[in-house]
């Protein structure tokens, strides 16, 4: 029915492992842009509250204007703070180290089989410690968001043959 080999098997954990890691290197990335990119806001919303303030204080016709861009100022700053990514973009970041790290094993791993420095049952042995190595890493590292969801479908649906076609993580909510 279906035949793989345990060098078949190793490269295609290895392979997987990659991508995950390459995912969650991406998903910390685009995170930490969506954040720098909301600091900006908010400094450019206090700028303007501020400009207004002081233009307000010769002029009482842009007190509105003042305190409406105040407010916008304070709106932002709140939901920045409020939808605090620090967390969720170190998780990623982690995730992908140390997986990073365990495909750097798995390469040695594929090295010494390729020049055929292992005997069955140390291949076996160690192809089972990285499993468990890379099975903590997912366990205890990776954060429980959207974009961990969509890299283990991708995963799943790359490994099951169907079409591997998934739409970004910002165009799903």
């Amino acid at each position: 029915m279906f035949h793989m080999d345990i060098a078949e098997y190793v490269r295609l954990s290895y392979e997987s492992l990659e991508d995950a890691c390459e995912a969650h290197a991406d998903a910390a990335a685009r995170l930490a842009r969506l954040s720098s990119i909301f600091r900006a806001a908010t400094l450019l919303a206090t700028g303007i509250a501020a400009v207004l303030a002081s233009m307000a204080a010769g002029r009482p016709g842009w007190r509105l204007a003042a305190a409406i861009a105040a407010t916008a100022a304070f709106a932002a700053c709140a939901a920045y703070v409020g939808f605090n990514q620090q967390p969720r973009i170190q998780g990623h970041r982690a995730c992908s180290a140390r997986l990073w790290l365990v495909c750097e094993k798995y390469r040695g791993l594929l090295a010494e089989m390729h020049e055929n420095r292992l005997d069955l049952a140390s291949l076996r042995d160690r192809r089972n410690a990285l499993l468990q190595e890379a099975a903590a890493v997912f366990e205890h590292a990776a954060p429980a968001d959207r974009y961990t969801f969509d890299i283990a479908r991708r995963s799943l649906r790359a490994r099951s043959g169907a079409p591997a076609v998934i739409p970004p993580a910002d165009a799903a909510a």
